[in-house]
């Protein structure tokens, strides 16, 4: 019961995503069940302590959960002890002094502009509504850097032509606008008159899916796998590499770090500044073509 009811203050007050809210119910319930099973049936969060929850992280990694899944349910359990303190349930939050296990940072995959160029300007699409629609898909994310679930989110009326703006509905239903430039204008103008002329039914969204509902996550994701699997040598291809595709060129052609953030919708610079690694990378290899890079005792940053 008190995980639904935290469940419920995440979606009604906090305004949490589905999938979010999904991913929490899951963690919680893993952790009660584990609780259940050291305890004779019972979960009760007043008798759980530190160790415990130290024990349950050891289970996990003993059941070859990766460090960065570990941090994540661990994440959720602190909030929902969290929000057991706030709400009077608990006098002692057991997490607060339980640390994750450190892991990897992983630099973003990301596609190279040459490379994103020569997809989107090829002769990959044609002029029907699926090819036009998954051309949109693909100059969207990769044009803007919003996420798979705000793409699928865009209303008509979000679409400001006249002042080259979309108004985007992201994490926590915050919205923010992000400006586009003229080629991708037309290419929503020219997708909206082939839309138009399916029957379809009409719709509020600007990439409609069965029954007039909105495109679903699912379309996209296989969408964009389609199309970068031509790129070679890429490791992800997923909608979120157009995302990280969008930031690191944003990045490497001079923008501020402060409106990438803005446009990406992040809270904080600490998630943008990962980018800022990743175009390191990129320096580091063209310094390495240098001849004088190459004699030795030239490399640096190995």
């Amino acid at each position: 019961m008190l995980i639904e009811d935290f469940i419920h203050y995440l979606q009604y007050e906090r305004g949490y995503s589905p999938c979010t809210l999904e991913a929490y119910s899951k963690d919680l319930s893993q952790f009660a069940e584990y609780v259940k099973a050291y305890r004779e049936g019972r979960f009760d969060p007043a008798e759980i302590d530190a160790d415990l929850v130290r024990n349950w992280i050891v289970f996990l990694m003993d059941e070859k959960h990766s460090p960065r899944t570990v941090g994540r349910k661990l994440s959720s359990l602190k909030s929902f002890f969290k929000f057991l303190r706030k709400m009077g349930r608990i006098s002692v939050d057991p997490t607060r002094l339980v640390q994750a296990p450190k892991c990897a940072k992983s630099l973003p995959s990301f596609v190279k502009d040459r490379d994103m160029e020569s997809l989107l300007d090829g002769k990959n699409f044609g002029e029907d509504f699926e090819s036009m629609r998954d051309r949109l898909i693909l100059e969207l994310l990769y044009d803007t850097g919003m996420r798979r679930s705000e793409l699928v989110g865009i209303r008509e009326t979000d679409v400001d032509y006249e002042a080259m703006m979309i108004r985007v509905t992201g994490k926590r239903n915050k919205q923010r606008l992000i400006p586009f430039a003229e080629s991708l204008k037309n290419l929503m103008l020219a997708f909206e008159k082939v839309r138009d002329q399916q029957e379809m039914g009409h719709s509020e969204w600007l990439l409609p899916g069965k029954g007039g509902r909105p495109l679903s996550t699912a379309v996209v994701y296989k969408v964009v796998r389609k199309y970068l699997s031509s790129i070679p040598l890429l490791a992800k291809r997923s909608p979120h590499v157009l995302r990280h595709s969008f930031a690191t060129s944003m990045l490497n052609n001079g923008a501020e770090l402060t409106a990438v953030k803005d446009l990406l919708g992040h809270s904080s610079l600490a998630s943008t500044s990962v980018y800022t690694h990743t175009t390191f990378e990129e320096l580091k290899k063209m310094y390495h073509a240098h001849p004088r890079a190459k004699k030795e005792g030239g490399f640096y940053g190995n």
